[in-house]
C-alpha cells in the first residue's frame, strides 16, 4: 500500500512538472466598453481601434437586460442599424452575454430596439494569433537545442522524484 502512494505521488509530481514545461496558450476575455458596458452613448469604434482580437477570445457584453439585447448581424444591417434578420442573436436574458469569437473574420454586433443609433454598434475584426516569439541564438559556443530546454529540467525533476522515491522506500 505504502509503495503504491509513493508511486502514486511520483506520478503527480511528474505529471505537474510536464505541465509546467508546456507553453503557455491563453484567450483574453474582452469587457466590451470597459467599465462603460454596452451602453448607448459611447463610441465603440474608438474602444475596439488598438485592440487586437484573437481567434480564442471572448467578448463580454454587460447591459441592462430590460432595455438592450446583443444581436450579430452582416455588414450592411451594421451600417444601417438594421435588426430584423440578425445571424444570431446572443442576449440571454441575464444581461451578461458571452459571445466567443472562434473564427477569422469580421464580427459585426448591434442593439436593437433602436440603441444602434444611439451608438450601441462594434464591430471587431478577429485575426489568428501570433506565432510565438522566436528566442534569439546564444553566440557563444552551440545554442542549447529545444530538446536541451525540455530534457534537461525533465531528467532534473525524475531525479527529484527518484531521490524522494528512494527515501519513503
Amino acid at each position: 500500500m505504502e509503495g503504491l502512494r509513493t508511486v502514486m505521488g511520483m506520478a503527480v509530481v511528474l505529471g505537474i512538472a510536464m505541465v509546467v514545461m508546456l507553453p503557455e496558450v491563453g484567450a483574453t476575455r474582452w469587457t466590451v466598453g470597459s467599465n462603460m458596458g454596452w451602453s448607448p452613448n459611447f463610441n465603440y469604434t474608438i474602444w475596439a481601434k488598438d485592440k487586437h482580437f484573437y481567434n480564442g477570445d471572448w467578448l463580454f457584453f454587460v447591459y441592462d437586460r430590460n432595455q438592450q439585447n446583443v444581436l450579430e448581424v452582416n455588414s450592411t444591417d451594421y451600417e444601417s442599424c438594421n435588426s430584423d434578420h440578425p445571424l444570431h442573436n446572443w442576449t440571454t436574458g441575464a444581461g451578461r452575454d458571452v459571445v466567443p469569437l472562434n473564427v477569422t473574420r469580421k464580427y459585426y454586433f448591434i442593439s436593437g430596439k433602436g440603441f444602434c443609433f444611439s451608438g450601441m454598434k462594434l464591430a471587431v475584426h478577429v485575426e489568428n494569433p501570433p506565432p510565438p516569439p522566436v528566442a534569439s541564438p546564444v553566440n557563444s559556443g552551440s545554442p542549447p537545442t529545444y530538446h536541451a530546454r525540455i530534457i534537461i529540467p525533465a531528467v532534473f525533476t525524475i531525479g527529484a522524484v527518484w531521490d524522494a522515491f528512494l527515501r519513503f522506500w
